[in-house]
């Protein structure tokens, strides 16, 4: 298998949530040359690190043609997807036109992946099943991002003047329902802020989505050990994350800090841990108790931020 191009569309989460079925097919053909087609921005997590020598983004308008039956296809794009031995898909194909385009191309081994995550067992063993059935073996399902020294210098030089240790907050998500209160968040941070014994730095996380919150906080928290990490690139976000304590939710930048290798306590109110939590051991899930994260109390999330914070700094103690 000289060439082998795999397909993934799909939100943060959904992406690192394959890097184990990539790390898979890596460990499989170790001299292959592995491509993505994904959004560039997320899948560039994978590029030149570990995981594939090349993306392409999957916004190029001519793909359009091969979500048509019996369309004309582009003759660079034919040339494109031809030129590999293997190519493994997880978008939504129910009718297999993008299959039958690709095999149109002379593509002979497509391979199609679950474009939907059900309950039936973890997301993660869910999308590396397709890589199985190539006859691969599997590994850890625990997602690893590999960082390069230009992400962790960007890291080290946004973080420079901040004292340690970092505890990183990302008190969004895809949705609201997946949002412990905001004034829950304002109380944690000001419980470590306050404390005599917490000398550290908060990182406040933050993308489009959270926009709203984040004004909030920039107008509660104007001091010198919080910063605020406002849309910096995926890869660097990860190393950034690298040596932090991280607080969050079910969510794609959780999925990120868990990946990153970070001490990782993750809230859940309606998903499943047991599908969509990270299997990285650093991870504590604590789950509201009703499945509303109205449900799910302040002390609870102190004391195991507490926790965390003390086995990370032995024979120091953070209760003020």
């Amino acid at each position: 298998m000289k060439r082998i191009l795999v397909i993934r569309g799909g939100a943060i989460g959904d992406f690192i949530l394959t890097l184990p079925a990539l790390k898979a097919l890596r460990d499989a053909y170790p001299r292959a040359h592995i491509e993505i087609l994904g959004y560039k921005h997320i899948a560039v997590l994978a590029e030149n690190r570990f995981y594939a020598q090349t993306i392409r983004s999957i916004e190029y308008g001519p793909l359009s043609s091969f979500f048509a039956k019996s369309s004309e296809l582009p003759p660079e794009l034919t040339d494109y997807f031809a030129s590999f031995d293997l190519v493994i898909s997880y978008l939504y194909d129910p009718d297999e036109i993008l299959e039958n385009n690709l095999r149109r191309c002379g593509v002979e081994n497509v391979v199609p992946g679950p474009a939907k995550i059900d309950k039936s067992e973890h997301a993660a063993r869910q999308l590396v099943r397709p890589i199985e059935k190539l006859g691969v073996p599997i590994g850890n399902l625990a997602p690893k991002i590999y960082s390069s020294a230009e992400d962790r210098q960007f890291a080290e030089d946004f973080l420079r003047d901040l004292p340690r240790p970092l505890v990183a907050l990302h008190p969004g998500s895809g949705s609201e329902k997946k949002n412990w209160p905001l004034e829950n968040w304002i109380d944690i941070g000001n419980y470590l802020l306050g404390s005599d014994n917490f000398r550290g730095s908060l990182v406040i996380v933050s993308g489009e989505a959270d926009e709203d919150r984040m004004n909030q906080l920039r107008m509660i928290w104007k001091n010198e050990r919080v910063q605020f990490a406002r849309n910096i690139p995926l890869p660097a976000l990860a190393a950034l994350f690298e040596n932090a304590i991280f607080l969050g939710h079910d969510s794609g930048i959780s999925q990120l800090a868990a990946a990153a290798d970070a001490n990782c306590i993750l809230l859940f109110g309606p998903t499943d841990p047991e599908i969509w939590a990270p299997r990285n051991e650093k991870v504590r899930v604590i789950q509201a108790p009703t499945g509303d994260m109205l449900s799910l109390g302040f002390e609870t999330v102190r004391d195991a931020l507490i926790n965390r914070l003390e086995a990370c700094l032995p024979g120091k103690q953070v209760r003020s």
